[in-house]
């Protein structure tokens, strides 16, 4: 295996943009990781390929410069990111695994498996302040090449990810010499408050309180799950066909409709008790929510969780409308004013979230189907597969991408405990096989 670093094709001095508050408070979360998988449809010899996207990489850097960057803090303990033209760069890991082939990668099991395919598995954002902010592994596979990605969320949403992965396979792939869509780098526009965090606690909070007490933690399995076009479209006309019990509610939306056919059978799949509570937990993007709206461009993190909650009776025994309402007044009230009355108590009183602190019994959202992730090709087709690493990964998380079967067809990743996952995969209802 060999290692090195790419750094911008041109020098660009010293720069340093602090964070802010809707950056901060990922700093214990893990590093964002992604899993591409190619097959070998020409492009050249591995090494060649290599070649090609460290090529692309000097250039997309250009403007995107701060992934090239570190984590630094200002004389007052504010943190921010740092970029140096002698800073190392993105990190770019060469390694060869030729007993895996492309199809043993498009399964629909987990990616916990694969996880020597990612680079930084187990690593807190916090250490961007001595560790490069992107991690990219390239590995020669029997037919085909996966690119394992671990990106600082620290420094960046969703997003700004595959805005930054088109950016770079548009030049690779000759579409385009430079950066067709500049990133927006200034963060102070979309909230201009000097936060200064103690770190300490997260530094210490490495350990589960499940472990510290004895107790081995609940055997946990992904699985992918793939809804065609036509499930998620008759997944939709199934919620939207019981009108809600208020009055003057849009139709849902497909987001809402899927949402709360994954919040329904998850928790049905759990046994959960009828008074018992459950949490449906979103990360919603704010660029168009926040006032006055940034662009698409914005480059960091514009994302806010949204939290709802209901008792699971509820939830189960009225119609799936009942639930998509619940997800849509709640999606539908954080405007502006609620994004900015939660910044201010976030920096009135900082906290760190931990990525487990989604909510009791939770279904957490993350990742979206709006992003063109099947149009990451760098000049040798289309990826067979995209999947998220092992980071950040707890009972009830949920990965939505683009399905690979385009269209509006989805892919949903999901997260739980063994137990109830095995239901989950017998149910019927749920993969819309009845």
């Amino acid at each position: 295996r060999g290692k090195s670093h790419v750094k911008p094709g041109k020098l660009i001095g010293r720069k340093e943009c602090p964070l802010v508050t809707f950056d901060l408070p990922y700093l214990a979360f893990y590093y964002n990781q992604k899993l591409l998988f190619y097959k070998n449809d020409g492009g050249g010899e591995f090494e060649d390929k290599v070649e090609k996207l460290k090529e692309g990489l000097r250039v997309v850097l250009e403007e995107f410069y701060q992934l090239g960057g570190k984590l630094g803090k200002d004389d007052d303990g504010v943190l921010r990111v740092d970029y140096d033209d002698d800073m190392d760069g993105v990190e770019v890991v060469e390694a060869v695994a030729e007993g895996i082939t492309v199809d043993e990668l498009t399964g629909d099991d987990g990616t916990s498996s694969f996880k020597e395919l990612i680079p930084f598995n187990g690593v807190l954002n916090l250490e961007g302040l001595h560790r490069p902010l992107l991690s990219i592994q390239l590995t020669k596979l029997k037919d085909g090449v996966a690119m394992g990605c671990a990106f600082n969320h620290a420094v960046l949403d969703g997003t700004s990810t595959w805005h930054f992965m088109s950016s770079w396979a548009q030049i690779c792939n000759g579409t385009s010499s430079s950066v067709v869509v500049p990133p927006f780098l200034d963060r102070t526009t979309a909230r201009n408050t000097r936060v200064k965090l103690d770190l300490s606690p997260v530094v210490s909070c490495n350990g589960d309180d499940a472990t510290k007490q004895g107790q081995p933690a609940p055997q946990m399995r992904e699985k992918l799950f793939r809804f065609s076009e036509a499930a998620v479209d008759k997944i939709k006309s199934r919620v939207n066909s019981t009108p809600p019990p208020s009055d003057g509610s849009k139709p849902f939306s497909t987001f809402q409709s899927l949402a709360v056919h994954i919040w329904r059978h998850v928790s049905q799949a759990r046994n959960l008790k009828p008074e018992d509570y459950t949490v449906f937990t979103v990360f919603a993007d704010c660029r168009k929510r926040v006032d006055p709206p940034m662009p698409d461009s914005y480059f960091g993190n514009l994302i806010q969780a949204i939290f709802t909650a209901t008792a699971a009776g509820l939830l189960l025994e009225n119609p799936p409308s009942f639930g998509a309402s619940v997800i849509q007044k709640a999606i539908e009230s954080h405007d502006a004013k609620a994004i900015d009355e939660r910044n201010k108590a976030w920096e009135a009183a900082p906290k760190i979230f931990q990525f487990k602190d989604a909510g009791v019994n939770c279904v957490a959202v993350g990742s979206s189907p709006r992003f063109k992730v099947y149009e990451v090709d760098f000049g040798w087709g289309k990826p067979v597969g995209v999947r998220s690493g092992s980071n950040n990964r707890f009972d009830g998380m949920v990965y939505l991408y683009q399905g690979k079967s385009g269209g509006r067809s989805i892919d949903v990743e999901i997260t739980m405990e063994a137990q109830a996952m095995e239901k989950l995969e017998k149910d019927k209802e749920f993969l819309m096989e009845v």
